[in-house]
């Protein structure tokens, strides 16, 4: 296996179970990822902004999908907290994209490669010398 777990482009192709395992994998990460952002956010709206730990809540989970902010906030360490937890969260939907597709795109990739392989020894099978005259 190469870096990550990843098998490399002369090794065979992942059987469908493997690979499930490898997406579910990533899958769970980028979960955890979300829900350990997601406590981070609340903490934050919680004890910067002084908001109620449902506020809280709410404020962080629309900023990490992308909807913005509910409760205006008062105060510069709330407000430096909202506007940097907005730049994580843009950069934490790059990531759980990227740990979700990753096994996705391998497989495709590593796929094509191995028919470009196939494909290269189909064609120097061929080349046994000249072809027969054909008859007539």
């Amino acid at each position: 296996m190469a870096i990550a777990g990843y098998e490399h482009g002369d090794q065979p192709l992942l059987s469908r179970a493997r690979f499930f395992r490898r997406l579910g994998a990533n899958v769970g990460l980028a979960l955890a990822l979300i829900g350990t952002s997601l406590a981070f956010g609340m903490a934050g709206y919680h004890f910067l902004a002084g908001l109620a730990w449902i506020d809280a809540f709410l404020n962080a989970a629309m900023i990490l999908s992308g909807m913005g902010p509910v409760d205006p906030l008062e105060g510069t360490a709330a407000k430096l907290f909202a506007g940097l937890f907005a730049i994580y969260s843009g950069l934490l939907v790059v990531a759980t994209a990227s740990l979700i597709f990753a096994p996705v795109l391998h497989r495709v990739l590593h796929r094509l490669h191995l028919r470009d392989e196939q494909d290269a020894d189909d064609d120097d099978d061929d080349d046994n010398g000249p072809a027969a005259a054909p008859p007539g």
